[in-house]
């Protein structure tokens, strides 16, 4: 039978196992835009279950395990493959429902509801993804479970079958199949599994490498303890990481990184090693912290803690007594508010103005999670909260906080890029009810074409186009249509290859970090030039990292 301790256990050990080889799993994804990246979202999301699982005591049910688990993944999930890893174990809760250990037929069951909850998450599912890895973990688990009175027999059966899945997914994805790797989700599932496996089979337990964030379970604290350090903490996250030097940033200096890190926080290291610069770092921004570093290099042990959130749940895990402890909370008095995600001090500014209550932190290179989106949520003092993920690895996760907010209904708008979030809060109309107004937002988001200039993270060959790591590429509506080495030339020719004389009448071009106002004003005058009075331009100082250039055309 698999107890509630070693579900406990195993989830821990699972944590430390993804996390030990995060950085391989991110290198499979092949599409070079900069990227947070697949390990490091599932690495991240279920982390954050074991941190609860760490607190759990020895002789919890596989019932109380499961539902922690669950309830912590779905709060930390990042990014759609945590999101999906989060549905997975939702089913495994919803299975072990009632059950103090659980039999052969209940570990069957379990794959069957983590199946379920999964694909009917996904609008279209694609096969040869983490879907199709799970799926084929099911049936074989359903079939030994028929033949096999051992529950750990079923277990491994899973786990076999999801690795011969994973291996055939490059024959259901070509463009897997093309660039030489497996799925990145079902990597990462397995990972998971393997992980959890060595506890349950072979009671062998995964230990963290050096430099990865390791979680045992632990003596708790002293409860006054631990509520003094709650209050005296003034910077709430704690971010280490090592920075592997871009050839490009070779001759940056990492004085400038340490002396922005101290200008938002403390405890600032920054160690200069060669090829290596090692961060440390308590901040309240863990999502600025990330894309600061990123202007040096590719990010490795990535190690992210809430410090507060440590400290105010050490010794219960989630719980104070019989009391969940819940996010700060604004009464909802108003009818309507908005929360918007984006990163860069004047899109900020520029949500604000246009009526945003709550801005997280966040987009293309820290994914937020979940629960950083329902405590935004909870801030906006609303009665309907419409929500702008603005990036489209993010909108499941923003989807999974609208059961979670009980006093208010979410709303969220599938805006996949900046302009697209921009565009819906312009067109929202107070004389309007909820459902008028979801629908005139979206048809102004769908409206608008978005052109995106950033540099190659990795070598890569898409649609045909050969990418080398440091290249510029210019995407429109997300796919590269151009690369080179001009950041201006290509958002020129970027933003000219989305504008259509008879349909469009604006452009609107935000510079971010990188860019000079004289360089933005560079592509505005040309692009001036080319169409003349058929034009209006606004130039906007974004402040936005990894994008130089967000052009929107309408």
């Amino acid at each position: 039978m698999i107890t509630g301790l070693m579900f406990r256990d195993s989830i821990i050990y699972a944590a430390n196992n993804i996390a030990n080889s995060r950085q391989a799993l991110d290198a499979l994804n092949i599409f070079p835009v900069p990227d947070c990246d697949t390990g490091t979202n599932m690495s991240m999301t279920i982390g954050a279950a074991a941190k609860e699982m760490a607190a759990l005591p020895d002789d919890c049910t596989i019932e109380e395990a499961s539902a922690q688990c669950a309830s912590a993944l779905l709060r930390g999930a990042r990014g759609n493959s945590g999101v999906i890893l989060s549905l997975i174990f939702r089913g495994f809760s919803k299975a072990f429902k009632g059950l103090k250990e659980a039999g052969s037929r209940d570990i069957a069951n379990a794959f069957k509801e983590g199946v379920d909850a999964a694909y009917k998450a996904v609008m279209k599912p694609t096969e040869g993804t983490i879907l199709t890895v799970i799926r084929e973990a099911k049936d074989a688990a359903v079939e030994m479970a028929g033949i096999q009175d051992e529950p750990l027999e079923v277990a491994f059966a899973a786990l076999q079958a999801a690795k011969a899945a994973l291996a055939k997914t490059p024959e259901l994805l070509p463009v897997l199949k093309k660039a030489g790797v497996v799925d990145a989700g079902g990597q990462g599932l397995i990972l998971i599994f393997e992980g959890m496996e060595s506890v349950w089979h072979n009671g062998v337990i995964v230990q963290p490498l050096d430099g990865t964030a390791g979680i045992n379970p632990v003596s708790m604290p002293s409860k006054s303890t631990v509520a003094n350090a709650s209050d005296d903490i003034e910077f709430g996250y704690c971010s280490e990481f090592l920075i592997e030097k871009s050839s490009s940033a070779k001759e940056k200096d990492p004085l400038k990184l340490r002396a922005f890190l101290e200008s938002i926080g403390d405890c600032v290291v920054v160690v200069d090693d060669n090829d290596i610069i090692k961060v440390h770092v308590h901040s309240n921004e863990p999502g600025n912290v990330i894309q600061s570093a990123l202007k040096y290099g590719q990010l490795i042990n990535i190690k992210i803690d809430n410090m507060r959130y440590q400290h105010a749940n050490a010794e219960v895990g989630v719980k104070e007594g019989e009391k969940v402890i819940e996010p700060t909370v604004i009464e909802p008095e108003n009818d309507y508010g908005f929360v918007a995600v984006c990163a860069g001090e004047g899109l900020e500014e520029l949500f604000r103005d246009i009526g945003a209550d709550v801005i997280v932190s966040g987009g293309q290179t820290m994914n937020p999670s979940t629960d950083d989106i329902l405590n935004a949520v909870m801030r906006t003092p609303a009665k309907t909260v419409f929500v702008l993920p603005n990036n489209k690895n993010i909108i499941m996760a923003a989807e999974q906080a609208i059961p979670l907010a009980a006093d208010r209904e979410v709303r969220v708008l599938q805006t996949k890029t900046i302009p697209q979030g921009i565009s819906a809060m312009l067109a929202f109309d107070d004389s309007c009810d909820a459902d008028e107004n979801q629908m005139t937002m979206m048809s102004a988001a769908q409206a608008v074409e978005t052109a995106q200039v950033t540099f190659a993270a990795r070598d890569s060959e898409i649609d045909g186009k050969e990418v080398h790591q440091g290249e510029i590429m210019g995407l429109c509506n997300g796919k590269i249509k151009f690369i080179g080495d001009s950041i201006t030339e290509i958002a020129y020719k970027s933003a000219d290859k989305l504008f259509k004389k008879n349909e469009h009448s604006l452009i609107t071009v935000i510079y971010g970090e990188g860019v000079s106002e004289e360089e933005a004003v560079e592509v505005e005058s040309r692009l001036e030039k080319k169409y003349g009075a058929d034009v209006e331009i606004s130039v906007v100082d974004g402040g936005q990292p990894i994008y130089y250039f967000i052009i929107s055309v309408e």
